[in-house]
Parts: structure tokens; sequence; C-alpha cells
């Protein structure tokens, strides 16, 4: 028999995790073919496999950055030019001219934040999978719903239910009546104190065998590090300090602490901007200020939800610093002009699909990305003599050079008329 558990009906989300969730049972379905059931270990494979999958929306984002962080000197250029002045006209010339400087370039204003969007109902529908384990993976689910269907045959179950909800401090709503759907994730939430309480409830006392024996796989298939993930590391260190296991006190504590580094490691390995062009940037203050807090709310949240959402959170951690790593190499490897190029040429392809003619400042841009290059340098006075040497005397014909060239020779020719 199927079981239909409450997972999210939320649009566009729910249907992602829907996805998700199948991709998370095809997973927990493995590790139980080799014997190694454990909602944990399927939490982290899930994680992997899932981000593995959001690599290229990674690898766009971050040739975004680079492309804007390349054009950053004109920008502040514009800026500079209209620098104090807030009239309306004003602000629709720097507007035109910051727009005006995209298109040369071939980068789109809104690059870089496209794939964050795509990415956030993705990583809404990671969460809801990973929050709502039973209704995603079939046979988690079974492990509970022989016991499920027993407690809902029991008369008065419903306010016996409530009642223990109450007095265990546990957040759950059954509504007007019982179903299976609802007890099976009530007994998904349970933590092992909250099993032996559930198994000393009177009208249950001839299901305390069955109560002991789905506590016991509940505890097998949840415990990962000696820690049971229905936990949340506050729980544990609590409870290990009651009872002196001092060893589950510390393997709680490092949760946060891992949380922490894991978070600000990935915000380090980010590419950064450079400010020394513009040291009151506030764009740039207050990127440092998010570096500084979001790894603090991590570790936060992984003290004080349960254990199975701080997996995941880690292990997502760990594996946007690994793509972090890997996409630098290779945009690192590439060279400004290269980008700009294959900008430029997407971009007048699309031009071309629409019937429109090539953009007559596409063919300026080439030089450009030099110009910013010894804008970034021109403290070094010999080197951009060498650098225009070589333009001057190694130029071949039909190479970007040559048209750069051609570009540089006719914005003096214009500068000298004026």
């Amino acid at each position: 028999m199927e079981i239909l558990l409450s997972v999210s009906t939320t649009p566009v989300i729910g249907w992602i995790a829907q996805l998700l969730g199948w991709i998370m049972n095809a997973i927990y379905w493995v590790l139980d073919a080799i014997h190694i059931p454990n909602v944990g270990l399927a939490i982290i494979f899930y994680t992997i496999i899932t981000y593995l999958l959001l690599t290229p929306l990674q690898i766009k984002q971050q040739k975004m950055s680079k492309m804007m962080s390349i054009i950053q000197p004109e920008i502040q250029k514009i800026q500079k030019k209209y620098q104090g002045k807030r009239d309306q006209a004003t602000q629709m010339k720097i507007q035109e001219e910051t727009m005006g400087l995209y298109q040369k370039y071939g980068i789109s204003p809104t690059g870089s934040c496209l794939p964050l969007l795509i990415q956030l109902p993705i990583l809404f529908g990671l969460y809801q999978v990973i929050y709502h384990i039973p209704g995603y993976i079939s046979k988690v689910a079974n492990i509970f719903s022989g016991l499920a269907n027993e407690i809902i045959g029991i008369s008065n179950s419903h306010e016996v239910l409530t009642a223990f909800a109450e007095a265990n401090k546990i957040s759950v709503s059954f509504g007007d009546s019982l179903t299976q759907t609802k007890v099976i994730d009530f007994l998904y939430m349970l933590k092992p104190n909250q099993w032996d309480n559930l198994a000393q409830v009177q009208q249950f006392g001839s299901l305390q065998p069955m109560i002991t024996d789905v506590a016991g796989q509940s505890e097998r298939i949840n415990s990962f590090l000696g820690i049971n993930i229905s936990q949340s590391p506050w729980d544990v260190i609590q409870s290990g300090i009651a009872a002196g296991t001092w060893l589950l006190v510390i393997a709680a504590v490092l949760v946060p602490v891992l949380a922490w580094f894991t978070q600000w490691l990935n915000y380090k390995l980010m590419p950064q901007q450079s400010t020394a062009a513009n040291p009151n940037d506030s764009m740039g203050s207050s990127m440092k200020m998010m570096n500084t807090i979001m790894p603090l709310f991590s570790a936060f949240i992984c003290v004080c939800l349960s254990l199975g959402i701080a997996i995941f959170w880690i292990a997502g951690a760990v594996m946007r610093c690994f793509q972090q790593v890997v996409i630098n190499r290779r945009i690192m490897k590439m060279e400004g002009a290269e980008l700009i190029q294959k900008s430029q040429e997407k971009q007048e392809k699309k031009r071309a699909k629409k019937g429109l003619p090539q953009s007559k400042i596409t063919n300026q841009a080439h030089v450009n990305v030099k110009n910013i290059k010894n804008y970034n340098n021109k403290n070094s006075a010999s080197a951009n003599e060498d650098s225009t040497g070589y333009y001057n005397d190694n130029a071949r014909p039909d190479s970007i050079t040559a048209k750069a060239n051609m570009v540089r020779q006719f914005d003096l020719k214009n500068s000298k008329k004026k």
C-alpha cells in the first residue's frame, strides 16, 4: 500500500521537492540494499548529488561575477563623472551610460543574480525533503506504518496523543481526526526519551512490545556518530551534561562549530571584489558584514534545529567550498578578454535571432578590456610602455590586438579634433 505523507504542496517548491524526494528515496534504497540503512548518510549523499547538479549554475554565476569585476573601473568612471549630482536628468544619464557599458561587453546586469534566483526554490525543495523524511522515503515510512494503524484503532487515541504531545512539548496538530499520515509524522518526530514515555501510556499498554521494537528501528536508522538526528545538538548537550556523557557533549558542540567554520570558509573562497578603487562602496561594506553574520547565523541554526538539518547544512557548505575551489581554478585560467568575447558572441547570436543588426559598440570591447587592465595597473609606468610597444610592433593582421589598435588610433584622432 502506498503511503502519502505530509509532503510539501507549495507550487513550484512542492514540485521540486517531489523530484528531489525521488533522489533521496533511491539513495536510501541503495544504502538499505548494502545493509547500512542510515538517514544521516542518505542526507550526506543526497546533498552531494543535488549540489553537483547545481554546478552549472554556480559556474555561470562566477563567470558573470568576474566579468562584472572587469568592467568595474569603467562603472566607477561613470559614477565619478556625475559625482555630487542628484537631479533626475543626471540619474537617467548614469543609467543610460551604465546600460550602454553592459551592452558593449555583452553583460546582463542581472546575470549574476539569475542563477541565485533559480537556486532558491531548489534549496527550499532540498529543505522540505530533509524536514519530511517519511514523506519521501517509503522504507522509513513503512517502519512506522504498522504501529500507526494500531494506535488509530484504539479508542480515544486522538485525545491520548494530543495530551501526550502537550505533556512532552511536541509541536504537532492532529486536526479533527487521526490519519495514518499524521501519526507516522508524529512518531518520526519522537526523541529517544519520548519513545520511553509513549511506551508508558496506559491506553497503549497492549502495544508496548511493538512500540519498543519500532523505537529500536527508529534509533538505528537515525543514529549518526552516536547522536540521534531527531535531536538538536542543544538537547544532546543538556542531556549529556546531566548524564555525564562528555563525549556526546563534545560531539554536539562540534556541530555548530563545524557549521560556522564551513560557512566562513565558503565565503573566504568566494571571489572577492576589490574595494581599493572605491573604499566607500556601501555594497562592499554590506557584503563584508554578511560574511561575518552568516557563519554565526549558521552556528545558531545548527545548534537549535535537529541534527538532520545540521548535517544537511554542513554538507552543503562543504560541497560549496569544493565547488568554489574547482570553479575558481577554472575561471582564473580564463582571460578577461576571452570571457568578454564569448559573452559578446552569445549576445550577437541573440540579436541575429531577433533580426537585429550587429551592435556597433561590440567591436570596441576588446580594446577596453586591455584598457581596464592598464587602469588597474596605472601605477606601473614601465608596464604600460611595454604593453604599448607590444601593441604597436607585434600586432598580427586581423587579430584582436590589431583591431584594438585601430579603435585606439580612431579615439586619438577624435580627441585631437576636439
